[in-house]
Formats: structure tokens, sequence, C-alpha cells
């Protein structure tokens, strides 16, 4: 997030659980099979194990996992696991605390640390541990994530950076070279050190994700290239905002209005079909163009 923090929406504004629920059921009736809790940060929501707890009883619902900054995890992965969530994603960019602290501007990286361990041992498997490398700035961690996914049989994913930027900065359509480190690249320096990688069993080429075991039977390391070999053709994805839109595509404006409609009284039929419009809305592309946008990665989810 920046700095200087966001601008805080209304809490009227912001949907509760129970409109999440209600979207969330007409969403599985157009078939949708994967629920995912993500943010800005979803262990601050007051009361956020009841929200779980109804996402997991919606027949339909075959994967609930949670995306997560780890700096609360400890004290809610058992009763994460308990409400019903299947397992979480870690967002850390680093194993190193001075730079953490950098980065984060908090020094929490034990408590992270902590919270892995603590959703492993509460069986929200398997643990995905997010990064996202920048040229001089984390780049030189690469083996170290490596150790970490076979030390606790982890998948450790590298996300190449997006330039997810303000309006204000005018449009960009990729990154330059310098700016992001490519997954092929990686692939290099990691086979380098360990050896081949070898696709899992249940490698699928329609996920963002191109998952390889790591050497030695333990951990997973994948590589989500949205820059260096775009997957928007196959995008599956639909996010739903904090204030209630449908947000059709990440890196563009394009959204749909779902609370005015839910707070008018939409039945259930009403929210399946303004669920389908958005899906239609997609844009049909090969790789995205980062727009400038009103939302920054921090209210996104990712």
């Amino acid at each position: 997030m920046p700095a200087s923090g966001l601008s805080l929406i209304p809490h009227q504004e912001i949907l509760t659980y129970e409109e999440i629920e209600r979207v969330a059921r007409a969403a599985v009736l157009s078939g949708v099979e994967k629920v995912r809790i993500t943010g800005g940060e979803p262990l601050v929501r007051m009361d956020i194990i009841a929200l779980i707890r109804k996402l997991a009883q919606i027949p339909g619902v075959r994967d609930l996992p949670m995306t997560t900054n780890g700096v609360l995890l400890a004290g809610a992965a058992a009763e994460l696991k308990k409400a019903g969530l299947h397992r979480v994603t870690v967002s850390m960019d680093t194993l190193k605390p001075e730079r953490f602290e950098e980065l984060a501007r908090r020094p929490r990286l034990a408590a992270v640390m902590a919270g892995i361990e603590a959703a492993r041992s509460a069986g929200l498997a398997p643990v995905k541990i997010n990064v996202v490398l920048v040229p001089g700035v984390n780049d030189d961690e690469v083996m170290e994530f490596m150790r970490l996914a076979r030390e606790r049989d982890l998948e450790v994913r590298f996300i190449e950076r997006m330039p997810i930027i303000d309006r204000s900065l005018g449009p960009h359509c990729g990154l330059t070279s310098d700016a992001y480190v490519p997954a092929a690249e990686l692939r290099k320096i990691i086979e380098a050190g360990l050896g081949p990688l070898r696709p899992t069993a249940d490698a699928d080429p329609a996920q963002p994700a191109k998952v390889y075991n790591l050497p030695g039977g333990k951990g997973k390391v994948g590589f989500i290239s949205p820059m260096s070999e775009p997957f928007c053709k196959w995008c599956g994805r639909m996010r739903l905002t904090p204030d209630g839109k449908f947000r059709v595509c990440l890196v563009q404006d394009l959204e749909v209005d779902v609370k005015g409609p839910l707070r008018s009284g939409a039945s259930d039929d009403e929210l399946r079909a303004l669920f389908e419009k958005a899906v239609q809305l997609k844009p049909a592309q090969e790789a995205a163009c980062f727009a400038p946008t009103n939302r920054m990665m921090s209210q996104i989810g990712g």
C-alpha cells in the first residue's frame, strides 16, 4: 500500500457478509466452483471467520482458499480450518528481516513465518508463497526461497511484477526489461542450482501458474508470467470488490455494479444474470495493456 495510506470506504458502502454470500451463491449457480478470499488483507476484517463459514456451506464450492500477508495467520489458522477454509497463500517478498521491514514498513517477518507454520499444522495445505521479485531489490533471494520450499514442503510461486499504476501516470502497455524478472530467467537460475524441474502430474495449461516439482521430492516452484508469457486468453476469474462491483479484468476499470441491485431487492436469478453479464464483458485478448486504473493492487486483491 502507499506509505500515505488510502482513502477509507464508508462502512455502509462495503458489502456485508450476507451480501457477499448471496453473490457467491449466484456465481456458483453459474458454474463457479472456487471462491478465493483476498483483499487488502482479509484477516483484519472483523469476524472474518463468519464469512468463511457462510461460504464453506454453499453447495458447489469445492475450493475455498485465502490469500493473506500472514501477519495475523498464526492466531487464526486453526479457527479458519475449522470454519471450512481449505488452504492459504501467503504473500511474502523477502526472507530477510531488515528487508521485510523496509518493504512492508513493519518488522513482522517472524509473525509471517509463524503463520506459515500454523497453517501447515492446521492442515491448510498446500501452503503456497507468492513472491514478486524486483531487480536490484530482492532478486538475490531466489535460492533462499527454494531452500524454504524444500525444507518445509511449500509451493513458492514467483509472480512477474505488473505495472498496476495510478490513473494520473498515463497508459503503460508493458514494463521495461529491467523492471521485472522474467520467469524463464528464474527457471535457469533454479535449475543451475538444483537440477531439472519437472512439471507436476496435475499441471493444467489453462491455469496462470506453471508448477514444477523440485528435485529431491519435497517442495514445488511455480511461475506466474503475465508479462513474458501472457495468459489473458485463458482467464476465468471474476473479482468482487469490497464496495460491490464485479471487476471484469484485473488491469482495466471495467466494472459491473452488483451492490445496487442487491440492495434494491434483486432475486437470486437476477444476481445470476448480472454475474453472467459481467463474464460476457471480459475482454478477449492475448495479453493485457496495463491502462491507468482507479484501484491500486492493494484494493483489487490480485
